[in-house]
């Protein structure tokens, strides 16, 4: 009757969350500055991966960006200075089942963090690092970082920056079994979300730099950009970033470019430094790369008694 098959039944998720359960404490990052675009985003892909808040942890280590723990409804660790990566692996390697996330900045990650920062992406595990890039130390009141522009002026150098900045994509570009690169701008919604979203589904090191604005200490350096996008380099492919039309007219300059090309994303890569233009999306993903954590997982089924017995073989092969 009215064509209801008799065995008709209604699958009902149990839970279903919302926005409001990974919301945690009230952010308290200043008027403007683009940590709150990030923590959206992140608060708007895991509402729509339905991933449930206790199979999550955001991992940080001391700077700005290190306060996203506290605003997330998920696991946290807030660890020290440089070191958010080191405790994301050793999460990862005992608990593989979670969903981790690293939060980071380039004074945190690429100065005190550098060697843990090769380390990381060299191990792959499956986790998603995002660079909180505002070319300046924040939380401590305007220092140079790795990424300060040359002529910056700071508190530590006060007649200007001395060396070039650092360029963290052709470094981790270069890093042994780097999997996946992207940079992104965080005054632009959609496309952060896409960016972020697409590192959330690799398997693997997710790397994705957010140049973001700091509209206290070091505003020009954003305004400039937003001003002018014509420094700003689109990259467009099948297997990149997803952009809609609507979204591509915003970015005068734009290129096909398949991110599975480690040379030609190390050129363009390169021509941040040397040209200063400013690629904008996905520049490598190698899907194939072996993921540390799953070699690391091995044995974590193991019972008491297997352990045991196992311990006993060992010892045996030394018994007299």
């Amino acid at each position: 009757m009215f064509g209801i098959k008799a065995d008709w039944s209604l699958d009902i998720q149990e839970r279903y969350f919302t926005i409001d359960d990974y919301e945690g404490n009230e952010a308290r990052w200043c008027d403007g500055c683009g940590d709150h675009a990030v923590l959206a985003t992140a608060h708007r892909i895991l509402r729509d991966a339905q991933l449930p808040p206790e199979k999550s942890v955001f991992i940080s280590g001391i700077g700005c960006s290190s306060r996203m723990p506290h605003y997330m409804a998920t696991y946290g660790l807030h660890g020290t200075h440089g070191r958010a990566l080191p405790l994301a692996c050793g999460v990862k390697s005992r608990r593989p089942e979670l969903d981790v996330w690293v939060a980071t900045g380039d004074g945190d990650c690429f100065s005190i963090g550098a060697g843990h920062w090769i380390h990381a992406v060299r191990y792959n595990m499956d986790m998603t690092i995002l660079i909180f890039d505002n070319q300046i130390y924040g939380l401590t009141k305007k220092q140079t970082s790795p990424t300060s522009p040359i002529d910056l002026k700071t508190n530590t150098h006060p007649e200007g920056s001395f060396l070039d900045a650092l360029n963290p994509l052709t470094v981790t570009l270069g890093i042994t079994n780097a999997s996946f690169v992207a940079q992104v701008i965080d005054w632009n919604p959609p496309l952060l979300y896409e960016t972020l979203k697409a590192a959330h589904e690799h398997k693997g090191t997710s790397f994705v730099r957010i140049i973001q604005r700091c509209p206290v200490f070091v505003d020009g350096i954003t305004k400039e950009l937003q001003n002018d996008s014509s420094k700003l380099l689109l990259l467009k492919h099948d297997n990149g970033i997803p952009v809609a039309a609507g979204l591509e007219r915003l970015f005068p300059e734009s290129r096909e470019h398949d991110p599975s090309d480690m040379t030609t994303a190390l050129d363009i890569a390169r021509d941040e430094t040397t040209k200063g233009i400013i690629p904008v999306g996905l520049l490598y993903q190698n899907e194939d790369i072996p993921c540390y954590s799953d070699l690391s997982a091995v044995g974590h089924d193991t019972t008491d008694e297997e352990k045991i017995a196992a311990t006993n073989n060992a010892l045996d092969a030394f018994a007299i």
